[in-house]
């Protein structure tokens, strides 16, 4: 970990001289550093509770409360988050939330990188709104803001599960499978220079170390879950050593798991498939671009942005937030959004914090007003605003 951190350093420091073939020296004299992972099952990170207690208990007491991170993003993100506020304050969740500004869209407004990921450190869990990346950033910055905070805590590992929700009236029903994704290498390593005006170089970089780790991810979630089988999406067939390197390396990692059923799928070929027949699919794992393509792909087959939920996990933090990061500026204040992404994503947020009855109570309410079918956002098909939407949920949580 430490090594492919040390890497990325060294290579930026090296293109920044345009010495390109130089900087794929020392990644691939970093990379053999790599050593083989242990077969021990991945553990989620733990928590900090505001007040100590003496005594663990799944169910923590109410005076009891958690400190979270909370960032509420662009877009329609701050009015998503106080949706999230007043459920938690209807049904008492003990959670204190610490609430921070970040945006690369208002950097006036914003708080720095350092101060958010202080933040995350800290209470080791966050629930986050989507920070949009603009396509040109002040100052000719290369990492995105989302991209720094992956590097900075290690948030190695994003997923989002695909789930069909009943009610919704879509092409495709019954699926349920895992997109897992490796975010903190491949083509977002912002390793990129001008060699001669006009010709532009990007890395894109591959690490044993860490198509190992996610891979082993992938495997330990599949166990843990009682999947039956894990596909690696890759282009191995054009980038022969890069993707190569994955395609090898969650091979090597599906061999510690026999019960586990094992499969490569071309990235091209995956997304007809998905179009095709998504019920096929069990737990997918990527490198960074292809897991953000197929991801928000997935993601539109079962009702799109405004529907689904992702988590992003390092070996000390968890960070919940929207499945596909689409922040909807162009709703922001028009009262139109759908909150359910994001009040699905405290759920599960609640879930990982053993709270799993207040957890419940929001799957529930949101459940039912969706399988009811008489109150629904225009992204699913309705003609509610959010603020209906939004109230036939309340109504749900104090019937």
């Amino acid at each position: 970990m430490a090594s492919s951190n040390a890497m990325l350093t060294l290579g930026k420091q090296l293109l920044r001289l345009n010495t390109a073939n130089s900087a794929r020296l020392v990644f691939k004299n970093v990379s053999r550093s790599f050593q083989t992972p242990s077969s021990t099952l991945y553990v989620p990170p733990a928590v900090s509770v505001v007040q100590n207690s003496s005594v663990s208990s799944p169910e923590p007491v109410l005076d009891h409360k958690i400190k979270v991170t909370l960032v509420p993003g662009d877009g329609v993100g701050p009015e998503l988050m106080m949706c999230v506020r007043e459920v938690f304050k209807l049904i008492g969740a003990p959670i204190e939330f610490e609430e921070i500004m970040a945006s690369e869209l208002l950097p006036g407004r914003s708080c720095t990188v350092e101060d958010l990921t202080k933040s995350f450190r800290k209470n080791k869990i966050g629930l986050k709104g989507v920070l949009t990346t603009p396509a040109l950033s002040e100052g000719g910055e290369l990492e995105s803001m989302n991209q720094k905070i992956r590097v900075d805590l290690d948030l190695f590992s994003h997923v989002v599960r695909i789930k069909s929700l009943p009610g919704l009236k879509l092409r495709y029903q019954n699926i349920d499978f895992i997109v897992i994704r490796e975010q903190t290498e491949g083509e977002y390593s912002a390793l990129e220079h001008e060699s001669v005006p006009g010709v532009v170089e990007s890395l894109k970089i591959t690490t044993k170390t860490k198509a190992m780790r996610i891979a082993k991810f992938a495997f330990d979630y599949a166990v843990q879950h009682g999947r039956k089988k894990v596909t690696a999406v890759h282009k191995a067939n054009i980038m022969k050593m890069g993707d190569g390197l994955f395609l090898q390396s969650c091979r090597e990692i599906s061999e510690m798991y026999p019960s586990i059923k094992f499969e490569a799928m071309i990235v091209d070929n995956c997304c007809m498939q998905l179009v095709s027949k998504p019920q096929q699919f069990d737990v997918m794992v990527l490198p960074n671009l292809y897991g953000n393509i197929v991801g928000n792909l997935s993601v539109g087959l079962v009702g799109g942005a405004g529907i689904v939920p992702g988590e992003s996990y390092s070996t000390e933090c968890a960070i919940f937030e929207p499945g596909a990061r689409h922040a909807y500026a162009t709703a922001a204040g028009r009262n139109i959004a759908n909150p359910t992404a994001m009040l699905l994503s405290s759920a599960n947020m609640l879930h990982h914090l053993n709270l799993h009855s207040y957890g419940q109570k929001i799957e529930s309410a949101v459940g039912k007003v969706i399988k009811s079918g008489k109150y629904r956002t225009r992204d699913i098909g309705g003609y509610c605003s959010q603020s209906e939407f939004f109230k036939a949920i309340l109504n749900n949580l104090q019937a």
